[in-house]
């Protein structure tokens, strides 16, 4: 069995000239970054004529079984082009975190991936380092200011950015700096954020122009006075020169899929601590160019749906035509107690007991947010007819279809009857509706996610929670959505608790504004917003020869 990046590196990849022309775009309209890569002017957005139709891939709570979102998003836009519509797919870029620490590659897998993958694995147009320098160079300003006598009167011991890099490493997580004397700077507490979980990396993804760009910049909160008034980005006078640092990533990336379809990779703040979604400015060129647009938001429907419904949708004004979600039933039954070494043989009692996972997600999307849902469910050669068949009955009384989709094996030719539903589903009307309203207070927010979603009972909050919530409130940010930063493995924030548990407690352990990218993130449990490698990383096992071909990217 060829491994997935085996598959890329046989790809005959066509020009990005060709793919370009495929997605109505005039040589002035891209800019070429090297042979299968461009970059795709802020003007598209601005054309005439109605939008394409936006479909969602979401999943079930993921498990060490997988699932296959990003795979089913890229086999679904290739279903849809041997379909004979014109389709594209919109997804996030890797970080290089997951890519050397837990996962390898991410850019799909088998015959359904997005191409070059190499290159859109590792440093692809540099968007992500051009992200992490405008962070820092904020991070130096602020520390700087204080430095040259602090004119702005920060509290040191209030500062609430933090640097950042684009990889796993505990070791940043808390640090003490500033030390070795007067010369070298202010001593504080300090530590770093992976990029995806920086404000800049959500501030980039949710904004439409350089304008926009900046002005969400300048509103970054870096820290607060001693009476607690808000100091920004703007106080420093920093937002031209990171503007400046982040013009170019800010426009979409164009590439393929191996079958030719065009793919529009932009942007990748992760689902468990960020909003989880492609970029505003991707997924809106994207809709003008194409009938259907095949997006996928990060993690299960709990955290990256939600987020992408909450959040992008109400702020981009964006309306999902149908939703999608990805299910295989090896990761069911490992939300029925399955150990993952007895996945291969059939359990329909572990199956019976883990379908609770799949239902919740797919009730959420249509009962609470209303939209037309198909469930995809990845079919694996262990997978027996009888557990196809429980999974398709069990989700036939909730009035959804289950799909079989072989995408991984078959390319778009596996998600052709997949794609033929989400046709089908996306002619039907449907009235998106949010999980809570604007004008709700930050607590109701919360608690609306929590007892809607997440299936709980209720909310605690511990002193610091409390008082940051008391202080954003009268900062007069309560009007915001709420970015749930919590576990991935779990509708709760306990990661133990596998299927779809009820009548549990969420902790708030503590809140921040990110007035940038216009929402509050809310912390719970003990959520880092800087992962830790394994103990045998990825990265041990990813090489490179004397021609330059990469080996060992999953």
């Amino acid at each position: 069995m060829k491994s997935d990046i085996e598959i890329a590196q046989e790809a005959k990849l066509l020009p990005i000239g060709e793919i370009a022309r495929r997605a109505n775009l005039g040589e002035d309209d891209f800019e070429y970054c090297g042979k299968a890569k461009a970059k795709v002017s802020l003007e598209v957005m601005k054309r005439q004529g109605k939008d394409g139709k936006l479909i969602l891939v979401t999943a079930i709570t993921p498990t060490p079984a997988g699932e296959g979102k990003t795979t089913t998003t890229i086999g679904l836009a290739d279903g849809l082009a041997r379909l004979g519509r014109r389709a594209a797919v919109a997804l996030r870029e890797p970080s290089l975190g997951p890519v050397f620490g837990m996962k390898g590659g991410a850019a799909g897998g088998g015959y359904a991936q997005v191409v070059p993958m190499e290159d859109i694995n590792l440093h692809f147009t540099g968007d992500f380092h051009a992200i992490g320098a405008a962070n820092n160079l904020l991070c130096a300003m602020l520390d700087n200011h204080i430095y040259q006598g602090n004119e702005l009167q920060i509290d040191p011991e209030k500062i609430v950015i933090k640097r950042c890099v684009d990889m796993n490493d505990r070791q940043l997580r808390y640090l003490q700096d500033g030390l070795g004397g007067e010369k070298n700077g202010v001593p504080r507490k300090d530590g770093f954020e992976i990029t995806v979980a920086s404000e800049v990396m959500a501030v980039l993804c949710l904004a439409t122009s350089i304008s926009d760009l900046k002005e969400r910049l300048a509103r970054i909160i870096v820290g607060y006075t001693k009476d607690d008034r808000p100091v920004t980005a703007g106080d420093l006078k920093a937002q031209g020169a990171m503007c400046a640092l982040l013009k170019d990533a800010l426009k979409p990336n164009l590439v393929q899929t191996l079958e030719g379809t065009p793919a529009f990779v932009h942007g990748g703040p992760f689902a468990n601590i960020a909003h989880g979604c492609n970029s505003v400015a991707a997924t809106k060129t994207a809709l003008k160019l194409f009938d259907y647009v095949v997006t996928e938001a990060g993690f299960g429907a709990d955290l990256g749906a939600e987020k992408f419904l909450d959040i992008k949708c109400r702020m981009a004004d964006l309306k999902p035509s149908a939703a999608v979600v990805v299910a295989t039933v090896r990761a069911l039954k490992m939300h029925g107690g399955l150990p993952k070494d007895a996945l291969s043989r059939e359990d329909l009692s572990a199956l019976e007991g883990g379908l609770c996972n799949l239902l919740r997600h797919v009730s959420n999307l249509v009962n609470v947010f209303h939209l037309p849902v198909v469930v995809a469910l990845n079919r694996f050669p262990t997978d027996t007819d009888e557990e196809v068949s429980l999974v398709i009955e069990r989700c036939k009384e909730l009035g959804v279809d289950a799909v079989l989709s072989t995408v991984w094996a078959e390319g778009g030719k596996g998600g052709e009857a997949l794609a033929k539903k989400v046709i089908e589903l996306s002619e039907k009307k449907n009235e998106l509706q949010f999980a809570y309203r604007e004008e709700s207070s930050v607590k109701e927010k919360i608690e609306a996610i929590v007892t809607k979603i997440y299936g709980g009972q209720g909310v605690q909050y511990t002193p610091e929670a409390e008082e940051k919530i008391k202080r954003l409130e009268a900062l007069g940010f309560s009007h915001l959505p709420v970015c749930m930063a919590k576990t991935q493995f779990s509708f709760s924030d306990d990661k133990n608790l596998l299927g779809a548990p009820r009548g549990f407690t969420v902790t708030v352990r503590t809140v921040k504004v990110s007035a940038g990218a216009g929402f509050i993130v809310v912390f719970l449990g003990n959520i880092l917003t800087m992962p830790g490698l394994p103990k045998f990383p990825a990265a041990e096992k990813i090489d490179v020869d004397e021609n330059g071909v990469i080996s060992g990217l999953f």
